[in-house]
């Protein structure tokens, strides 16, 4: 049972009573009568229990992305339900709008059409229904929450796909159009041609010049060959889901910003042919994906990423070797994907380096906050120069522990949020290119 405004304003005007007659007799039999009027206005309102809900969402969603969601109703009672119906999402999950007033005769069926625009990632839930019911006076209404599940899954966004057009195009000048010259681990033979000035003359293939004649001349014409990044490496990506990831970056947790980097290059290189696997780690696997390709592979990685969260514990660095050597026995890229800004939360990942170093090509993350380096450079008044100096000793540590991990043998890449995932897309081809795969 509920109670409206009406009831209260009725109640208030007893008060008129109690100044003209002078007691409290007028106002004691006001009360009965009002209270007799709310008693007749519930007996006559319908039962919001007779309410039948059904509830069509969409499965799966983007996050940033508007869904509609569609809620059924339909009154199998024998009275007229007026009222307020309240539809209780999370908060998170931005439907719009979240209440409206209904009227419903006996038998009559309704369709409720309101906006999904979730905030968050992961699984956005709607408990029940709530809906008050008025009688024909306003005065009292019947109030019940209905039990009608649902939900929705919010993937992340991968806003950073508009990068991608312009890696693929320089993918395939690397892969095959434009071949590399110089030969190395990642790199395998591509073809034979002509020597032009300023080819390195080690690259001369001596018995194709001998068996090549100039048809002008009749001497020898200088053949060289052309190799290109091998297909079918492996790429590990390690996303740290520590505590160290719930940090909000430019207004997002560093985690979303490791997904969004993770998408960008996974999209990468399977059209480069190679092979990726996923891993979300702390002090245990919040999600995996292995065995993908193609859009498949995106696919699962965006189905595993959306229910995480960062956790409030220190990373367990030294199990992640292990975790590599799960994934694959051979020589591959390692993506960590973390924060390297302190050398105090980065010592155990520090450890663990020349290990992972020893046996793959190990690329080291990190998110930089833009608002330090802004800081940085303010030197207004007393406030903004102390802010200055400790933004000074926040870069001299992140390129302390930058140089600490060049020299244990890994490559580092910092951007903010915004520009993390390109550059690591960009890590990635010039890694490709030099034959270090």
């Amino acid at each position: 049972m509920a109670l409206s405004g009406w009831f209260v304003a009725l109640i208030a005007v007893g008060a008129v009573p109690v100044v003209v007659l002078d007691g409290w007799y007028g106002l004691i039999a006001w009360l009965g009568v009002v209270v007799l009027l709310a008693a007749g206005d519930l007996a006559l309102a319908g039962s919001p229990r007779k309410l039948r809900f059904a509830r069509r969402t969409p499965a799966r969603m983007r996050l940033g992305e508007t869904e509609e969601a569609v809620l059924l109703i339909e009154n199998t009672g024998e009275r007229t339900v007026r009222g307020v119906l309240r539809d209780a999402w999370q908060p998170s999950a931005g439907i719009r709008p979240s209440r409206r007033r209904i009227s419903l005769s006996p038998g009559e069926r309704r369709v409720l059409r309101a906006s999904l625009t979730p905030v968050r990632r992961g699984e956005r839930t709607a408990a029940h229904v709530t809906v008050r019911a008025f009688g024909p006076l306003r005065l009292a209404a019947r109030q019940a929450s209905i039990r009608v599940p649902g939900s929705v899954r919010v993937l992340p966004p991968f806003s950073s796909r508009r990068h991608l057009p312009s890696r693929l195009a320089r993918l395939r000048e690397l892969d095959g159009r434009t071949s590399v010259m110089v030969r190395g681990q990642g790199t395998e033979f591509d073809s034979l041609r002509e020597y032009v000035r300023g080819d390195d003359v080690r690259s001369i293939d001596w018995r194709a010049t001998a068996r090549r004649r100039d048809p002008a001349t009749g001497g020898a014409t200088l053949v060289v060959r052309t190799w290109r990044p091998e297909r079918d490496r492996r790429v590990v990506i390690v996303v740290d889901s520590g505590r160290t990831s719930a940090a909000r970056i430019a207004d997002e947790p560093r985690l979303d910003t490791a997904f969004e980097a993770s998408l960008l290059l996974a999209a990468l290189a399977t059209r480069a042919g190679d092979r990726v696997d996923l891993i979300v780690y702390d002090r245990r696997v919040r999600g995996r994906v292995q065995g993908a390709t193609g859009a498949d592979l995106l696919a699962k990685m965006v189905d595993a990423m959306a229910p995480i969260e960062p956790e409030l514990l220190e990373t367990d660095w030294a199990a992640v070797p292990a975790l590599v050597r799960q994934a694959t026995s051979q020589r591959a890229l390692v993506l960590l994907l973390t924060s390297a800004q302190t050398p105090g939360s980065s010592r155990s990942l520090l450890t663990t380096l020349p290990e992972l170093a020893r046996d793959h090509t190990v690329l080291v993350a990190s998110v930089a906050d833009p608002d330090v380096l802004e800081a940085a450079r303010q030197r207004g008044d007393r406030a903004q120069v102390y802010r200055a100096a400790a933004a000074e000793r926040a870069a001299l540590d992140a390129t302390r522990v930058a140089g600490a991990i060049r020299q244990l043998g890994a490559e580092v890449v910092t951007g903010s949020p915004a520009d993390l995932p390109p550059a690591v897309a960009d890590a990635y081809l010039a890694l490709k290119a030099a034959g270090r795969l």
